[in-house]
């Protein structure tokens, strides 16, 4: 699958890029987020430093999701000798090319092999989503939830992990996020959607006033004339009286001869 350039925080720190420059790496990573999906140029990177757990020799250059999680768990498997380790949903967000998800890790291994800090470090997300790209959008170029769905759960997530629950529960979960994301617009602009109220809102509400009668008699009348009689509120506030009609039906037993 090929991966889409999508915005969120793209790039990487000036320190990053002098550091892959001085690697002399085979092919120099143009977009970070397709180059570094299959885990070739990090097992590439990691050789530089420690090329005896890292024979490049022995990882795939392929884009398949087969040799992706070949390439990563041979890494994973090569850092745990090094008692080293990458966080799993960066590793599992670089696979899938989530927003965000390759630039974190790389700079992840620069802090590792380098032991320099990154001033303006991204902080780890669990999910990786394009809000924060959506966000910047005007509201008419933002995304519709069909589009929501696409754009946060790969077609390679849901070949990794072909459960249908475990999918629909993802599924469900971005919908939320972008109906949330919607309500949100309303409220900060109600002119632009034609924001109407529903009509129990507009109806007026004319609670009936407790009686203030001396006796059961006035309780009793005012119990009968509102039984005779009934009230409806309209849209515009008016009440408009009405009384209720008794129909007595005949006896079935007396249409018979």
């Amino acid at each position: 699958m090929s991966c889409t350039q999508g915005p969120k925080k793209q790039g990487l720190p000036r320190e990053v890029l002098k550091w892959l420059l001085s690697l002399s790496l085979t092919s120099y990573p143009k977009n970070v987020r397709r180059d570094f999906s299959n885990g070739y140029l990090v097992a590439e990177i990691f050789s530089c430093y420690y090329p005896q757990e890292f024979p490049v020799h022995s990882f795939d250059k392929g884009t398949s999701l087969s040799a992706k999680q070949r390439n990563w768990s041979q890494i994973e498997r090569s850092l745990q000798k090094r008692n080293l380790h990458l966080m799993k949903e960066v590793i599992d967000g670089t696979i899938h090319c989530k927003p965000g998800a390759a630039e974190l890790m790389v700079q992840e291994v620069y802090t590792i092999l380098t032991n320099r800090s990154i001033k303006a470090v991204q902080c780890p997300e669990s999910d990786f989503t394009d809000m924060e790209y959506q966000d910047l959008l005007p509201s008419l170029a933002r995304s519709t939830a069909s589009q929501a769905i696409k754009n946060n759960l790969r077609t390679t997530e849901i070949l990794a992990e072909p459960d249908i629950t475990t999918n629909q529960r993802k599924a469900e979960v971005i919908l939320l996020r972008h109906l949330q994301q919607k309500t949100a617009e309303r409220v900060h602009n109600p002119r632009r959607f034609d924001v109407k109220s529903n009509l129990g809102y507009l109806a007026a509400k004319h609670p009936v006033p407790p009686s203030s009668g001396d006796g059961n008699h006035d309780s009793q009348s005012s119990r009968d004339s509102m039984t005779n009689s009934c009230f409806s509120p309209t849209r515009t506030g008016a009440v408009v009286p009405f009384k209720e009609i008794k129909v007595s039906q005949p006896v079935r037993g007396s249409l018979v001869n």
